[in-house]
């Protein structure tokens, strides 16, 4: 008896394998849940050109309008907010004019926010507060670094050189070309029975 459902007990599961396997041969896999088309309007452009930089039209306005150098998530919401436009906006959908508004608003920025919202502050040829943004960004940051070369301060030095500048360590990070690992000085042969004798 005991022998007789053991084997019952095991032959089930082979049989339920062998059906379960049928069934997967036989059907056809679920058809894959389709995503639901997006109509847009004629009008969506999916490039939209804000202060020579192209942004993606399916972004919503403030993610889109950190794809401008110099604009950071926290301005780009102010930015957002001062021309009136729901974050959750789509930039595609905004007509020629809004965005003429948001480029200007982008150019104007420092007049318009606290002195301590702007990323160049007292700025230290005109000593105003400005904001820059797209190609001045650049233009300004090595025009920053070919002053500090042309005046020979430690910073200049360091970026003439191609080391690190801000104090950082470099015998074992900032590596370049052939170096090797650290070279250890070797005891002198006598060095270490000289010790002991002292001892």
């Amino acid at each position: 008896m005991s022998d007789e459902k053991e084997t019952k007990q095991k032959g089930q599961p082979e049989e339920k394998k062998a059906g379960a396997k049928e069934k997967k041969k036989g059907e056809k896999a679920p058809p894959a849940e389709k995503k639901p088309v997006v109509k847009r309007d004629e009008n969506f452009r999916y490039i939209v050109r804000i202060v020579n930089t192209d942004l993606d039209g399916n972004k919503n306005i403030v993610i889109a309008l950190t794809g401008v150098k110099g604009v950071g998530i926290r301005s780009a919401e102010i930015i957002a907010k001062m021309a009136g436009i729901p974050r959750s906006t789509k930039i595609g959908d905004l007509p020629e004019s809004k965005t003429d508004e948001l480029e200007k608003l982008i150019t104007d920025y420092s007049e318009k926010v606290p002195h301590w919202m702007v990323n160049r502050q007292s700025d230290w040829s005109s000593g105003a507060d400005l904001h820059l943004v797209g190609v001045d960004v650049e233009i300004n940051r090595k025009d920053d670094i070919n002053l500090m070369k042309m005046i020979r301060c430690y910073r200049g030095v360091r970026h003439e050189t191609g080391q690190k500048v801000r104090g950082q360590r470099t015998r074992s990070n900032g590596r370049t070309g052939m170096t090797m690992g650290v070279i250890r000085k070797k005891l002198e042969p006598g060095a270490g029975a000289k010790e002991e004798k002292k001892e």
